[in-house]
């Protein structure tokens, strides 16, 4: 493996110097305190507000409906209950079998290696989920690789979190060197919005590392509006498909960010001028706090009709839902009811 010992030091010092306070945001984006404050702290103490400064940079100032900040700002709707919307959408707690373990789906196995993220997006599926009981440690491999020897079926490793590429080169390196040693594993997959947050996370060693990798390396990056990507993060992820990593992005449709068919084939078109290829758009998933995101059936189905009709297929994402116990995704379009 390659010498980790030097380590690019703009990503991580964007990690250490996040925007945490709801008034310092609102103050930055020259926004109306008294209006949006009280219930941004409320909210930011059950979910705290994390954001890098550069991907608030994006935003418009003086819009407080700019729909990058709609997807970070606490905001007092996530306080009310909604039938329906529980702490576990995804019925996660069941398939946690080990610590930092889940295994969903049958040739799948997904590593949840950390709980830290650069950004806390408010519809977060895993908001309420309880990393501190789950998060591997080096003593944990040992059982983690008897699971994969015993589960033969398996081989495609997700690195999922909270967001894998908050650690370090290093940390990473360490994992991918463990999971190279199973020759049943065949592909990595690293689902990570830190490309999209922080475009620098994209540097040198981890391109080194992802593409020197016996392992088929997927990155399946976390964008929802084409407004996220600008030239610098259009350039980091170009930079990495022409090193032969297939980079694929997953998008959510929300109310209010992007609930429009020309925003999605905006970010369609935007993905692909960047060689990153649309994956999924998934519907909401039901989390507790995240009600104000949801978009009824009907208006789902048209907006989805609208892409198809508006983009050749390659570009159009498959718009799907996630349903606890199911042993694959739900695909959607035609369903009136979902």
């Amino acid at each position: 493996m390659l010498n980790y010992l030097y380590q690019e030091q703009n990503w991580q010092a964007q990690m250490s110097d996040l925007i945490t306070d709801p008034l310092e945001l609102l103050e930055i984006l020259e926004l109306s305190v008294d209006q949006l404050l009280s219930g941004a702290i409320l909210a930011s103490q059950q979910f705290k507000l994390r954001v890098p400064r550069a991907f608030v940079k994006k935003m418009d100032i003086g819009n407080p409906l700019d729909p990058l900040l709609l997807q970070v700002l606490p905001h007092h709707l996530e306080l009310e209950e909604h039938k329906g919307f529980v702490t576990d959408p995804l019925g996660e707690e069941q398939a946690n079998q080990i610590p930092g373990v889940l295994h969903k789906y049958k040739s799948r196995f997904l590593l949840t290696l950390t709980g830290a993220c650069a950004v806390h997006c408010r519809y977060c599926f895993r908001r309420h989920f309880p990393y501190q009981e789950n998060l591997p440690k080096s003593e944990d491999w040992l059982n983690i690789k008897n699971y994969l020897e015993a589960h033969s079926e398996i081989n495609e490793v997700i690195l999922s979190g909270g967001d894998p590429l908050t650690l370090s080169n290093r940390k990473l390196a360490l994992w991918i060197e463990r999971l190279e040693s199973l020759k049943q594993i065949k592909i990595l997959r690293i689902h990570s919005r830190v490309p999209i947050v922080i475009p620098e996370r994209i540097d040198e060693e981890l391109v080194s590392l992802l593409k020197n990798s016996r392992l088929r390396v997927i990155l399946v990056v976390h964008s929802n509006h084409p407004a996220e990507l600008d030239d610098l993060t259009c350039s980091k992820l170009s930079y990495l498909a022409k090193q032969n990593i297939l980079v694929l992005n997953q998008a959510v449709l929300l109310k209010g960010v992007n609930d429009s068919a020309q925003t999605l084939v905006d970010l369609s078109q935007r993905l692909f001028e960047a060689q990153i290829l649309p994956y999924y758009l998934h519907v909401l998933d039901k989390v507790k706090g995240a009600h104000h995101f949801d978009l009824g059936a009907e208006k789902i189905d048209q907006i989805y009709k609208d892409v198809l009709a508006s983009l050749p297929g390659y570009l159009v994402p498959k718009l799907v839902r996630e349903v606890a116990g199911e042993n694959n995704k739900t695909p959607l379009f035609g369903v009136t009811t979902f």
